[in-house]
C-alpha cells in the first residue's frame, strides 16, 4: 500500500506535463485594407440579420427556416454527439470506478471417486486510472473540444448561409412577381393594340400585313406569362422546402421597392473577417484538432501507466461472505520497445495531416477574402448599373408615349410604335432585375463579411 501511494503522489507531481508543440495561429500576413475605398472599422456584419432585413414577412419565413429546416435540425444533432465525445474524452482524464457482483462454482473429480465442488461469491468495486504523465488524454481532450466548437461554427455556418439563401430566393420571388405584372400590364397594351389595328384596317388605313404584325407581338407576349408562372411555382417550391415545408403558396411583399435597403454598407477590417466567418473559423478548429492528433501520436511513444484497486467481499461459503473483506492493488507499466516503427509512421502521418489541415485553413482565409471583394465590387457596382437602367425606363416610357400618338396621328408607321413598346417592356425587365440585383448583392455582401448569424 505505501509503495501505491507513492506512485500515485509522484503521478500527481507530474501530471502537469504535456509534450508536444501546442497552438499557434499560422501567420496569414493579411491586407491592411479588405477594400482600399472602405476605411470604416464597423462592418456590417455586426447588425442582426433582422435588421437589416426589415421586411416582417422575409423575418417570418427566415425565422420558419432556422427552427425547421432539415440541415439545421441535423447540424443541432450532430452539436449534441459532439458535446457527448467531449465529455467522454473528459472523463477519461479521472479514475473510472465500477461494481462487479457474481458467483461461481467450480466442480472436480479427480479418478471418478473424488467428486469437490468450489462455490465462490464475489462482490468487489472496481478503481482504475491511467495516469496522464506526457498529456496524451490532455491532448484527447483538446481534440474533442476543437471538434466541438467546430460542430458550433459549422452550424453557424449554415445558419449564415440558409439566411442568405432565403432572402435572395425571396427578392427574386418578388422580382418575378412584378416581371409577370410587367408582361401582363403589356399584354393588356398588345390587345388594346390588336384592336386599333383591326379598327385602322376595316377602315381601309393600313394593310392587313399590319394587323396581322399586331396579332404575331399578342401572342409573343402571352407566351411570357406561363413561363414566368412556371418560374414562380418553381421559386416557391424552392424556399418552402429550405423552410422544412410542403409546396404551398408563399407570403412576400408586392412590389419590389416596397423592401428598403441602405446605400451604404461598411466592410470592416481584415481581421474583423476572420472573426466573423464561422466557416474560418471551423477551418481553424480543423487545424486546432489536427495539432492536438499530433501530440496525440508523441505522446504514444512514451510509456503509460495505469493504477488499479479492487476492493470488496470473497467467500467460498455464503455465510462467510460478510466477514471476508479482499483487495487487490496494481501498477501497470505499458512502454513500446518494438513495433517496427509504427508509433513514429504514425506520428509522421498524423503531421502530414496537419500540413494539410493548415493549406485548408489558409484556403479559407484566401476564400472568405475573395467572396468579400468580390461581394463589394458587385455591390458598389450595382448601383450604377441600376442608375443607368433606370434612365432607360424612363426615356423608354416617354418615347412609346410620344410613338403611340405619331401613329395614331398617322405620322409614322405602326412598326416604329411597335419598335419602341418592345423597348419599353425590355427597359421595365432590366430596371425591374437591377432593383433584385440591388437587393441580392447586399444579401451577398451581408453573407462574404460573415453576418447572418447570432
Amino acid at each position: 500500500m505505501k509503495h501505491f501511494v507513492y506512485i500515485i503522489l509522484f503521478s500527481l507531481c507530474t501530471v502537469s506535463c504535456q509534450l508536444g508543440k501546442h497552438y499557434a495561429r499560422p501567420d496569414l500576413h493579411l491586407p491592411a485594407l479588405l477594400d482600399s475605398t472602405a476605411t470604416d472599422t464597423t462592418s456590417i456584419a455586426d447588425f442582426r440579420w433582422w435588421e437589416l432585413y426589415t421586411d416582417t414577412t422575409l423575418q417570418k419565413l427566415i425565422r420558419e427556416t432556422l427552427e425547421h429546416n432539415k440541415d439545421m435540425l441535423t447540424a443541432a444533432a450532430r452539436l449534441k454527439e459532439m458535446a457527448a465525445q467531449r465529455r467522454i474524452a473528459y472523463a477519461d482524464m479521472f479514475p473510472q470506478v465500477n461494481g462487479r457482483l457474481y458467483t461461481d462454482k467450480e466442480a472436480e473429480n479427480y479418478g471418478g471417486d473424488n467428486y469437490k465442488s468450489t462455490p465462490e461469491y464475489t462482490a468487489k468495486f472496481i478503481a482504475s486510472w491511467e495516469l496522464d504523465l506526457w498529456g496524451n488524454l490532455r491532448w484527447a481532450k483538446d481534440k474533442s473540444m476543437a471538434q466541438f466548437v467546430q460542430a458550433v461554427e459549422n452550424r453557424r455556418a449554415l445558419q449564415m448561409t440558409l439566411v442568405a439563401q432565403v432572402a435572395q430566393a425571396y427578392f427574386e420571388l418578388v422580382a418575378l412577381d412584378n416581371e409577370l405584372a410587367i408582361v401582363k400590364q403589356t399584354l393588356s397594351a398588345r390587345e388594346e393594340s390588336v384592336r386599333l389595328a383591326r379598327l385602322r384596317f376595316n377602315g381601309g388605313l393600313t394593310s392587313e400585313a399590319v394587323y396581322q404584325q399586331a396579332q404575331v407581338e399578342l401572342a409573343r407576349t402571352a407566351t411570357l406569362v406561363p413561363d414566368l408562372e412556371r418560374s414562380i411555382a418553381l421559386k416557391e417550391n424552392d424556399i418552402n422546402f429550405l423552410a422544412g415545408r410542403y409546396p404551398e403558396k408563399v407570403e412576400r411583399s408586392h412590389h419590389p421597392q416596397d423592401i428598403r435597403l441602405p446605400e451604404t454598407l461598411p466592410a470592416g477590417l481584415p481581421s474583423s473577417l476572420l472573426e466573423r466567418r464561422p466557416d474560418v473559423r471551423a477551418a481553424e478548429e480543423a487545424l486546432i484538432a489536427a495539432n492536438a492528433d499530433v501530440g496525440i501520436a508523441y505522446t504514444n511513444l512514451f510509456p503509460r501507466i495505469t493504477l488499479t484497486a479492487h476492493y470488496g467481499l470473497e467467500s467460498e461459503e455464503f455465510k462467510d461472505f460478510l466477514h471476508s473483506p479482499y483487495h487487490f492493488l496494481s501498477a501497470n507499466l505499458l512502454t513500446p520497445l518494438f513495433a517496427m516503427g509504427k508509433n513514429r509512421a504514425a506520428l509522421k502521418a498524423k503531421k502530414a495531416a496537419y500540413e494539410q489541415a493548415v493549406h485548408q485553413y489558409e484556403k479559407a482565409v484566401l476564400s472568405a477574402f475573395k467572396d468579400a471583394r468580390n461581394a463589394m465590387v458587385e455591390f458598389n457596382k450595382v448601383q450604377d448599373i441600376y442608375d443607368s437602367r433606370l434612365k432607360l425606363e424612363q426615356a423608354a416610357r416617354k418615347s412609346t408615349s410620344l410613338t403611340r400618338t405619331q401613329y395614331m396621328n398617322g405620322y409614322i408607321s405602326y412598326l416604329d410604335w411597335l419598335d419602341a413598346q418592345r423597348t419599353y417592356l425590355d427597359a421595365q425587365i432590366a430596371l425591374s432585375n437591377a432593383v433584385r440585383d440591388k437587393q441580392i448583392a447586399m444579401v451577398q455582401l451581408y453573407k462574404a463579411l460573415g453576418g447572418g448569424w447570432e
